[in-house]
C-alpha cells in the first residue's frame, strides 16, 4: 500500500511539476532516489508518464490521465460520438481540432487532431486553457449563466499575450457576441500568431460539457473565414450534441 501511494505521490508531482527531473522529485517528497526511480518506471510501463522530449532526465505525464479524466467531466460517450465527427471537420479545413472539457475556471485539452500542414497549431494533451484567453475557454465561458461569468471576471483577467482581453467590460460585450452568433473567436490572445474559431459542446442537461476549436496560424485562419468556420463548427457540434442525447 505505501509504495501505491508513493506512486501516486510521484504521479502527482510530475504533473504539478512537467518536466520534473529525478532529483527534484526525491527532494520534493522526501524519499530516496531509488524510490523514486522505481515509481517513474512503473508508472512508464503502466503509461501514465514518459520521459520528456529532448530533455530524457526529466518526466512528463501522458495523455492516459486525460482520457481516464475526461470520462469523468463529461461522460464516455463524449469522446465516442465527437470524434469521428471532428475527424471530418480536421480533413474539411485542414486546421488542428482541439476539444477540450471544464476543470474549475479552467479547460483540459484531452484530444487534438492535428493539421496536416507544416505550419500548424500544437497545444500539448493536458494544457489548461484559460477562459478569457483561449477561443475554447471563451466558448465555453459565454455557455454559464451571467452569474457565473461575473464571479469568474471578478477573479481577476491576466494577460497570456500582449492582445489577451482583459478588460472585465470587453469580456462581456465579447460573451455576448459570442453567444449571439454562436462561436467565439481569437487571433493572438493565447499563441502569438495563432488564430482559432471555437463552440461549445451542450450535453443532456443544457450545460456545456466541452468544448472545441479549428485552430492555426493567423496567417491562414484570416477573418474573411471566421464566419465560415464558425458555420461548421456549428454544425458539427449539433450533429455531436444529437448524439449525445
Amino acid at each position: 500500500m505505501n509504495s501505491v501511494l508513493t506512486a501516486l505521490r510521484v504521479f502527482e508531482e510530475v504533473a504539478a511539476r512537467q518536466p520534473a527531473g529525478l532529483s527534484e522529485l526525491a527532494r520534493l517528497l522526501d524519499v530516496p532516489k531509488s524510490t523514486v526511480q522505481r515509481c517513474l518506471r512503473t508508472l512508464a510501463e503502466a503509461g501514465w508518464v514518459r520521459t520528456a522530449p529532448g530533455n530524457p532526465g526529466h518526466w512528463v505525464i501522458t495523455g492516459k490521465a486525460f482520457s481516464v479524466g475526461s470520462v469523468l467531466a463529461s461522460g464516455p460517450r463524449l469522446r465516442e460520438v465527437a470524434l469521428p465527427i471532428l475527424s471530418e471537420l480536421q480533413a474539411e479545413t485542414q486546421e488542428t481540432i482541439h476539444l477540450a472539457v471544464p476543470d474549475g475556471n479552467e479547460l483540459v485539452l484531452i484530444e487534438r487532431l492535428d493539421s496536416p500542414h507544416q505550419l500548424r497549431a500544437f497545444l500539448a494533451l493536458g494544457t489548461r486553457l484559460p477562459l478569457h484567453a483561449a477561443s475554447n475557454g471563451k466558448a465555453y465561458l459565454a455557455s454559464l449563466d451571467d452569474d457565473h461569468v461575473e464571479k469568474f471576471l471578478r477573479e481577476g483577467l491576466s494577460r497570456v499575450t500582449e492582445h489577451t482581453k482583459t478588460d472585465p467590460e470587453a469580456l462581456r460585450r465579447e460573451v455576448a457576441a459570442i453567444r449571439e452568433r454562436g462561436y467565439a473567436v481569437t487571433d493572438q490572445e493565447l499563441h502569438e500568431g495563432i488564430a482559432a474559431v471555437a463552440v461549445a459542446v451542450r450535453g443532456r442537461d443544457g450545460g456545456a460539457v466541452a468544448s472545441f476549436s479549428i485552430s492555426g496560424p493567423n496567417s491562414r485562419i484570416t477573418p474573411d473565414l471566421y464566419a465560415k468556420y464558425g458555420e461548421k463548427a456549428l454544425a458539427a457540434k449539433s450533429r455531436i450534441e444529437r448524439f449525445l442525447d
